[in-house]
């Protein structure tokens, strides 16, 4: 299903808003899970759209989690998605459950769908049994539109320590048709996917049915989402859903439909977008590192290389500090646990090359802090041993990540 040719017709959308493609609205407003920003939003297609997900791997999974989990698996298909901020519902027994399944059942009572067609999730604070009063409250209170303002207000909605918004949106054609796809997500903590802290809400008005779209967002995560890291810690809660309810009209797609590549190219675009806007947005975080590995024996191992590299604490703190210190970059690729031949590897940081074939290169120190300062350094390997390729994004590791985390709660 992995795209190999370049015949892709998308556009990028200046309207960067998850109701851009047809039949979606969305709404999002303060409710009081949080002392003044907005804290609950609801997506919702005009139709049952065909739905896929990708949830956590870690082993404790938030209540929401497994309400989604059951639509996505079982009903296949989904109309509305309801979300807090503010609190996770996580660890929180038969009473998280209870309280899902209630915000469930809401939402469904105030669009007149069956419950069996809503999703649920929440992001925030572990461990604390959430406050139902004001959801509920707040619940019946939303009013999905479709307009850029009430796009906004789910985007900000659904924030915890985000500084920025996470939007994108494309058009590309199928049939000779539009169809459009956005995306919306937060995150910047707890970032480590296979899942991460993250929650990402992908629309499109393409018509493909359930286990497709499901074949292709488990490829897509894999290159996008789960090559991006923050932190090393994976969260209870991480989930990314797509929903297409058909509306654009075009023929059912499959892998074998002459314009597969465009709408598969266009999801992973999305995905691209949104992960590498989380990884900018990490917690404190003043740099988007980007982390680009050739000639490995198989693309996994590329990527895991990559990856490796970009989640080391030494390397995230060197490029904070603007330090060009290849020592820890080369060393994060000898304990990957993928297949090295230290005389062949070769590093280059912005363009500079520190490392050939083995042997340390001559370098500007100057040059270096200079590539180093900017809010986007990209680091290259080149194992020269095969033709794996792979890329991993993240961010730098600052003081002010350890005062965030260290005052959560509060």
């Amino acid at each position: 299903m992995t795209l190999t040719a370049s015949t892709n017709i998308m556009k990028k959308l200046s309207s960067k808003n998850i109701v851009s493609p047809k039949g979606f609205k969305a709404a999002g407003m303060h409710c009081g899970l949080k002392h003044k920003k907005k804290d609950l939003a609801v997506l919702v297609s005009d139709v049952p759209a065909s739905v896929a997900g990708v949830f956590t791997t870690n082993a404790v999974q938030a209540a929401p989690l497994k309400v989604t989990k059951e639509v996505v698996y079982s009903t296949q298909k989904m109309q509305a998605m309801i979300v807090n901020s503010g609190n996770a519902n996580a660890c929180t027994g038969k009473q998280g459950v209870k309280d899902a399944l209630e915000m469930q059942a809401l939402t469904a009572e105030k669009l007149g769908i069956d419950a069996s067609l809503v999703g649920v999730c929440s992001t925030g604070v572990i461990g604390e049994i959430i406050n139902m009063t004001p959801i509920s409250t707040g619940i019946a209170q939303l009013e999905p539109l479709n307009s850029l303002e009430s796009a906004i207000d789910f985007a900000q909605a659904i924030m915890t320590t985000d500084t920025v918004m996470k939007n994108t949106s494309y058009s590309t054609l199928i049939d000779g048709k539009e169809v459009v796809m956005a995306g919306v997500a937060k995150g910047s903590g707890m970032i480590e996917p296979n899942m991460a802290t993250m929650l990402g809400f992908i629309t499109t008005d393409a018509n493909i049915e359930s286990d497709v779209l499901q074949a292709a967002l488990s490829e897509v995560t894999n290159l996008t989402f789960n090559a991006i890291t923050v932190d090393g810690d994976t969260s209870t809660n991480d989930t990314v859903v797509v929903m297409a309810n058909g509306l654009a009209g075009n023929d059912t797609l499959t892998p074998a439909h002459p314009d597969w590549q465009n709408f598969y190219y266009t999801l992973k675009t999305v995905a691209q977008d949104l992960a590498k806007m989380i990884a900018k947005d990490g917690e404190g975080a003043t740099k988007l590192i980007e982390v680009e590995v050739e000639g490995a024996i198989s693309d996994e191992e590329a990527r895991k290389i990559a990856k490796t590299v970009v989640g080391s604490p030494l390397v995230k703190t060197a490029v904070f500090g603007c330090d060009a210190n290849w020592g820890r970059i080369i060393a994060a690729v000898g304990y990957s646990g993928a297949t090295v031949d230290p005389d062949k590897i070769t590093i280059q940081i912005g363009g500079a090359t520190m490392v050939e074939n083995g042997e340390p290169i001559p370098f500007s120190e100057d040059e270096l802090i200079q590539i180093l300062k900017m809010h986007e350094v990209k680091i290259y390997v080149s194992l020269g041993i095969g033709e794996g390729h792979g890329h991993a994004w993240g961010c730098d590791l600052t003081y002010d990540y350890v005062q965030i985390n260290a005052s959560y709660r509060s």
